[in-house]
């Protein structure tokens, strides 16, 4: 049963994010400070891994979407063997250009379910709800930031633990920026940005950044490919000026697309400072990796669509290039248009089908993880997560986009994560995300697909 819920997600985040410090920093009736009541809580973790540590063997499978933290997720299923030696760890990841969501129902239809995996938000939470346990008892449970919960808590109980904050907007280069007179600061607009892009786009051609920028041949990489980036992330700018949360999204029977025109320009946008600008098909064909790794890594683009997940890929093709990275808002005409998005991209989530002892094992890994000072930095310095956690004010985020998102976060110009409350399938794969590439490709008219996707939401609303 949907169930309204009395938090907005971003509101509640942003007054966590600027506040959280001062917050922290404050003393108890006691007079311990909270450093203090951290360090005994790290303690007492410690204590309490050493009496599971003499417990029965027992194994956990991770099935989670985020491919950027791989690696480190890796590491610190490794270090976690020295807390829990008896505890096995299986780590399984899909996402990137796959469907999570997909993988995830075949997985558990296969009969070998997981242990720990990502939800998304209320919808998630609505068709996963016979497999969520409970987290609301949890240790982490009284370290969670004010209303980054909302999205994954029905009747009272909280069935996620976040993975992060992030946002999105429009990743530029700085340098590439500077070097052809361009005043970032100055685009919050739609018609800023565009001017802009105009600016680089015929400094590109005329071949004035040749000599520094070799390998710069547009403005802009859209990834078409990547139904995600367009059905969810693109989208998402337009209907958080239509509601106000994931759950308002969630209970919406129907959709009036109020914006549709903004969208339209913002597309349009994106493919006339592409490359294929002459052939938007070609649109299509631009996945993550050429967007990112094969884009504006290597200096061949000069802005992208994407969040501050990208920073730890980046900064392995060239760390100059990636800390020379900062946020555009994405101005979409006729709604806001000097912000980002800001919001919680997953939950980890634990399976209640589960063997009592994997589902206490995967809770004190996610505890360790989140907590520990091994897992802080971790979280912070190798996943390049901000916390959504407090009891980190020794180990705070340092990357430029990070730093990015809670200055536009700070300066009221964070739009929420709607997205999340958007039916099943109907963002990324198979509608919306879908109907861009027919556009793209000239399949349909524009007016076609948006009256296309507004049937499709009623219909997977009854």
């Amino acid at each position: 049963m949907k169930k309204v819920l009395s938090l907005l997600l971003v509101m509640a985040m942003m007054v966590a994010i600027v506040g959280c410090t001062s917050k922290e920093a404050s003393t108890d009736t006691t007079g311990a400070t909270t450093e203090t009541k951290e360090t005994a809580t790290e303690t007492e973790t410690t204590e309490e891994a050493a009496e599971v540590a003499e417990a029965e063997e027992v194994e956990v499978n991770i099935f989670q979407f985020k491919v950027e933290i791989v690696e480190a997720l890796e590491n610190a299923i490794e270090l976690y063997k020295d807390v829990a030696p008896h505890v096995t760890i299986n780590l399984q990841t899909v996402g990137g250009g796959d469907d999570y969501g997909a993988a995830l129902r075949a997985q558990v239809q296969s009969g070998n379910e997981p242990t720990i995996f990502n939800v998304g938000g209320p919808q998630d939470v609505e068709d996963w709800m016979s497999k969520l346990a409970p987290l609301n008892d949890a240790p982490w449970a009284d370290k969670v930031l004010d209303g980054v919960t909302s999205g994954v808590t029905v009747d009272g109980n909280v069935y996620g633990l976040p993975y992060n904050i992030e946002g999105y907007g429009l990743a530029y280069n700085k340098a590439i920026f500077e070097a052809a007179g361009i005043d970032a600061s100055a685009i919050n607009s739609y018609d800023s940005l565009d001017s802009a892009l105009a600016t680089l786009k015929t400094m590109i051609d005329a071949g004035d950044l040749a000599d520094r920028f070799p390998l710069l041949e547009a403005p802009v990489a859209y990834a078409a490919k990547e139904t995600w980036v367009t059905g969810l992330h693109s989208s998402n700018m337009v209907f958080s000026n239509e509601f106000t949360s994931s759950i308002e999204t969630f209970n919406a029977p129907t959709i009036e697309f109020k914006n549709a025109e903004g969208f339209k320009a913002y597309l349009d946008l994106m493919a006339k400072y592409s490359k294929h600008a002459d052939d938007t098909e070609g649109m299509i064909g631009v996945d993550y990796s050429t967007q990112v790794d094969e884009g504006i890594a290597i200096e061949r683009v000069a802005v992208i669509q994407q969040g501050n997940w990208i920073y730890g890929g980046v900064k392995a093709v060239d760390e100059t290039v990636a800390d020379n990275l900062g946020f555009l808002p994405m101005p979409f005409k006729g709604s806001r248009e000097d912000s980002i998005a800001v919001g919680v991209p997953m939950y980890w989530s634990v399976n209640l089908d589960s063997e009592e002892s994997s589902q206490a094992a995967a809770i004190d890994f996610l505890n360790w993880l989140y907590t520990s000072v091994e897992g802080k930095q971790i979280i912070v310095n190798e996943m390049f997560f901000i916390p959504p956690l407090s009891g980190y004010d020794d180990v705070q985020p340092a990357d430029p986009l990070a730093k990015d998102i809670l200055a536009f976060a700070g300066d009221g110009k964070a739009m929420p994560w709607v997205f999340m409350g958007y039916p099943t399938d109907w963002g990324g794969m198979g509608v919306l995300g879908d109907g861009i590439q027919k556009y793209y490709a000239g399949i349909i008219g524009f007016e076609t697909m948006i009256d296309e996707v507004k049937a499709a939401w009623a219909d997977s609303r009854k």
